[in-house]
């Protein structure tokens, strides 16, 4: 099971979730806080105090106020507007990906959503219900309003999802899955769809999947080693701590630990004084493919664990 906090999620957990199915659950905490938050919302709302997106228009009509009437209307007018992607859907480990990205950024309680909207979130992801979400059409940046809005639906009983194998309408799913659809309140349509979670989550795929074929690639050197009767001096510890570069040292222990006692491979002058480049290089070409994804995972953790919704003042 995997919490929702306003801690940091793991790419770890992201996997489990995504690839194995895992199901995610709301601390107690966090719902006591995320209470919090909306009341901050209801307190501005009823002070009549003027705030972009919620009681505003949006973009160019920011400066056209809203009447308290009208409000909810406002963030559901903002979700179909939105929702034009184009092209073909992600995959469904895109849109779950999106599902966990996106209600994570709102359960840190700077967005002032309401605990239900996370619950709905779960709710999905643990029924195994997807949105189709057209690949085309989003900005990027803290822009993916697009896809974002057609993901919104689905919490609404609206647009299409993926569900036991099919694409089917989304209140038929609902429906099967004994969900009940919700409504959105002041400030949740904007808290929604003001996010990178999109291009998040292809990156995120993306490195998971370059992580397992690196891990992949490991084994595979290791079996070319044995089935050429490799070098092992090669691989030897202090001539890559000389060098200096991490992944590089751990390629190399790593490899030496899955050939520990292999009948297969030599030593120097066994059989020839050094192998190919292709070989002998092993740790060097792939502990610069590890560098990269390294980097790569640094960032995307970051971006996993961010707020990018127009927030609220933290903790006020």
């Amino acid at each position: 099971m995997i919490i929702l906090t306003e801690g940091t999620l793991s790419l770890d957990e992201v996997k489990r979730v995504v690839y194995d199915n895992e199901q995610v659950a709301l601390s107690q905490d966090t719902k006591i806080n995320l209470t919090s938050s909306r009341n901050t919302v209801e307190n501005m709302l009823n002070k009549k105090k003027t705030m972009y997106g919620i009681n505003t228009g949006f973009g160019k009509f920011s400066d056209v106020l809203i009447a308290e009437e009208d409000l909810d209307e406002l963030q559901l007018n903002l979700i179909h507007s939105h929702a034009c992607g184009v092209g073909d859907p992600f995959p469904e480990t895109i849109s779950r990906t999106m599902l966990l990205l996106r209600a994570n950024a709102l359960v840190k309680g700077y967005s002032g959503v309401r605990p239900q909207l996370i619950n709905q979130f779960i709710a999905l992801i643990n029924a195994g219900i997807h949105p189709v979400i057209p690949q085309q059409g989003s900005l990027g940046a803290s822009g993916d309003l697009a896809p974002l809005s057609h993901l919104a639906l689905a919490l609404l009983g609206e647009g299409e999802v993926f569900y036991n194998g099919k694409r089917m309408n989304t209140m038929n799913a609902l429906r099967d899955a004994d969900i009940p659809s919700i409504t959105l309140k002041a400030k949740e349509g904007l808290a929604l769809i003001n996010g990178t979670q999109a291009m998040t989550s292809v990156g995120v795929v993306a490195f998971l999947e370059m992580d397992k074929l690196l891990h992949q690639s490991e084994l595979i050197a290791a079996m070319t080693m044995e089935g050429l009767n490799g070098i092992m001096d090669a691989f030897d510890h202090d001539l890559h701590q000389v060098r200096g570069h991490q992944e590089q040292i751990d390629v190399a222990a790593r490899i030496s630990e899955i050939l520990y006692d292999s009948n297969l491979t030599t030593r120097q002058g066994e059989i020839r004084v050094q192998d190919a480049y292709s070989l002998r290089c092993i740790p060097q070409v792939l502990g610069a493919s590890w560098q990269t994804v390294n980097y790569v995972k640094e960032k995307l953790e970051i971006e996993v664990n961010a707020v990018t919704d127009k927030v609220l003042h933290p903790k006020s």
